[in-house]
């Protein structure tokens, strides 16, 4: 164990290093370049900033003029509702909804890269990405990229990549802002944001506490969230320290055994005692310079992440430990090419992470270290984009547990390889065609090799070829996009029921394929209404093997969305989002021999808002109808996760 940590700080200490050093030579040759010492917003740690006129492929920006528009409380809210992003309830109850880009299902967590500032927030395990920790007022813009990026952004990436980036401002007198939440099921939340800025340090802190006793019975949840951000601006660049703290307790309401019980009365569990807890803390340290043509970036990341289960039901107890680190340089240079604008990256990502269990059950203690190295090169003109790139990643993993009986007991070496090609081209500047074909990959995760139907040997990594063709008509007010997109995949990542002996067990699967249609549409209908809608009809099925033209599990095959803002005047605000959701295959229904289909749903949200000098009030509904639903379950008509049914908060803001 001591040679462990000595490794991990020399590891955080070589790479500190290479990130002060780099800066101090940044500022030394640069100094002589005039510094604009009010900006206005700055987004800081970007691995690659795109905008929607310059990215060849398809690209969906959220911008905080938006958020605040539509009166969106949440990170995950907005992904949700104003890009049309598939969401299923966290079966944990908690507020991070399991976002989907590209019809995972099950496994869509572990199929999307979501990022912060150029920190991965994607987790090594079977959990998803704490976007709750993020304040809403910090997003300066939310990324969306749904196809494989495997290139820039590695692991996981098939699905996509969720960028958001965070704003700081210049010169600022001291500013704040205070929340409060008051809700059914005992919601209650308090939070306070504060910001101030001087001509070449800016410092933002946030603080939360929010508790609900939620839908369902045992499903307490209070989450506690702390963030801080202090950065220094050089003459041509910037580097600070960020830090988050967070603290959640809550219970698991499990599932519900048959669909009759769900009929009798979703809300109640048969799990009254089981409980967990979560606590992570992140450092990340950041910078970014130019000079001249050339720009340096590097993000250097610590995150220590403990949770724990108690399932009274089952006598079982466990604590989860676990560390990662992450060093991500990169290099960008811009120039011209007879006229043509050209973007060069190389990056290098080096990542770091152990997770120790202790339990009834396991004594595990695994590690994974990877290092990828990446280049993509991009070349512009008015009317067409091109960019093509390559990744090569190699993954070390180890697992050791001493526990009698164990089946996780690997060291398995395993390196992978990304590319992309993708263009556009601009018929005018309101016409834009688009397209993009790459390998993307996923690599098994320390959960997904604790149960597999071959004792201690750890599953193959899934690869996928991707596909991606559209076209953009309009500009910001009036746009109009409608893409293909097709992966086909070998070797994917999933839990089959099937194998095992009919215990199932996390799995290879035969050749798999998903692949669709997806519309948006945004519509200014008049200076006081706008209109905004995404569509998408998939299909998932095995291509190859003994379940081939079957279709895959829980992917609804056709999703609508449909929202209409309302904006008077500043003064006031209001919204309504309705949801359309279809059929889907029970979550064990590999042989699609289920009698019966997860049934379609609609739902309606609706918020509205009103600004009374300094104080902004709202009130909000989600579940208007208080349809009964579920979207997550695991067996046929059994082992089920209902949805919320309807919910009343009201709100208000006070800003100085």
């Amino acid at each position: 164990m001591h040679g462990a940590n000595t490794r991990s700080a020399s590891f955080i200490v070589t790479s500190s290093l290479y990130v002060i050093c780099a800066s101090s030579f940044a500022e030394e040759v640069g100094s002589t370049t005039e510094r604009n010492t009010s900006p206005s917003v700055v987004i800081i740690g970007s691995r690659i900033l795109g905008t929607a006129n310059s990215a060849p492929t398809n690209l969906s920006v959220i911008t905080a003029t938006e958020i605040r528009d539509a009166g969106i409380n949440t990170v995950n809210e907005a992904i949700r509702k104003l890009a049309g992003v598939y969401g299923r309830k966290n079966p944990s109850g908690t507020a991070d909804f399991d976002l989907d880009l590209s019809s995972f299902g099950a496994n869509s967590a572990n199929n999307l890269v979501v990022l912060m500032d150029g920190v991965r927030l994607s987790e090594n395990e079977h959990s998803v990405a704490l976007l709750s920790s993020i304040p809403i007022d910090s997003v300066a813009r939310i990324e969306i990229v749904p196809s494989g990026s495997s290139v820039l952004y590695g692991d996981g990436a098939t699905g996509g990549v969720i960028h958001i980036f965070t704003k700081q401002s210049g010169p600022t007198r001291l500013t704040a802002s205070l929340v409060g939440e008051f809700g059914q099921f005992a919601d209650r939340l308090g939070s306070i944001s504060v910001t101030r800025g001087w001509e070449r340090l800016n410092l933002n802190l946030n603080f939360s506490d929010q508790h609900s006793d939620n839908y369902r019975a045992n499903n307490a949840v209070r989450q506690q969230n702390a963030s801080g951000t202090l950065t220094w601006y050089f003459d041509t660049g910037h580097a600070g320290l960020r830090g988050d703290h967070v603290r959640q307790h809550l219970g698991f309401p499990g599932a519900l055994a048959s669909a009759t019980q769900f009929e009798q009365d979703p809300q109640q569990t048969q799990t009254p005692f089981d409980n967990g807890s979560l606590s992570m803390d992140r450092l990340s340290l950041f910078m970014e310079q130019q000079y001249g043509s050339w720009q340096l970036a590097a993000n250097l990341s610590m995150r220590d992440r403990t949770a724990t289960s108690n399932f009274v039901s089952m006598q079982s107890k466990a604590t989860y430990s676990g560390r990662k680190m992450e060093f991500t340089p990169h290099i960008r240079y811009k120039s011209d090419l007879d006229g043509r604008r050209n973007e060069l990256i190389i990056g290098f990502d080096l990542t770091k992470w152990s997770r120790d269990t202790t339990s009834n059950y396991s004594l595990d203690s695994a590690t994974q270290k990877s290092s990828g190295i990446y280049f993509r090169d991009s070349l512009y003109s008015d009317e067409a984009s091109v960019a093509f790139g390559v990744r090569r990643e190699v993954f070390n993993k180890t697992s050791a547990d001493p526990f009698p009986g164990s089946v996780t007991n690997y060291n398995a070496i395993q390196a992978l390889n990304a590319w992309e090609v993708e263009g556009s081209y601009g018929f005018t500047r309101a016409n834009k065609l688009f397209t993009k074909v790459g390998q993307s990959y996923r690599v098994a995760n320390v959960d997904d090799n604790a149960f597999t139907a071959l004792p201690n040997i750890p599953l193959l990594p899934q690869l996928s070829h991707d596909v991606e063709i559209g076209s953009q008509l309009g500009d910001a007010h009036q746009q109009f996009t409608l893409r293909f997109f097709r992966h086909r995949l070998t070797n994917e990542i999933h839990y089959d029921p099937t194998v095992n002996n009919g215990f199932g067990a996390n799995s290879n699967l035969a050749p798999t394929q998903r692949q669709g249609v997806a519309m948006d549409i945004k519509y200014r209908l008049s200076a006081k209404f706008k209109f905004s809608a995404h569509a998408e009809r998939v299909s998932a099925i095995f291509t190859a093997g003994e379940n081939k033209g079957r279709e895959l599990v829980l992917v609804p095959k056709n999703r609508i969305s449909a929202q209409l803002n309302w904006l008077p005047g500043p003064a006031q605000k209001a919204y309504i989002v309705a949801q359309w959701v279809s059929t889907q295959r029970y979550g064990g229904d590999f042989t699609n021999t289920c009698s019966t289909l997860i049934p379609s749903h609609v739902t309606l949200d609706a918020r509205y808002s009103r600004i009374m000098g300094d104080v902004k009030f709202a009130i909000a509904a989600s579940n208007l109808m208080n349809k009964s639903y579920f979207t997550n379950a695991f067996g046929c008509r059994s082992s089920i996760y209902p949805d919320d049914g309807r919910q009343l908060k009201v709100s208000f803001r006070y800003g100085f």
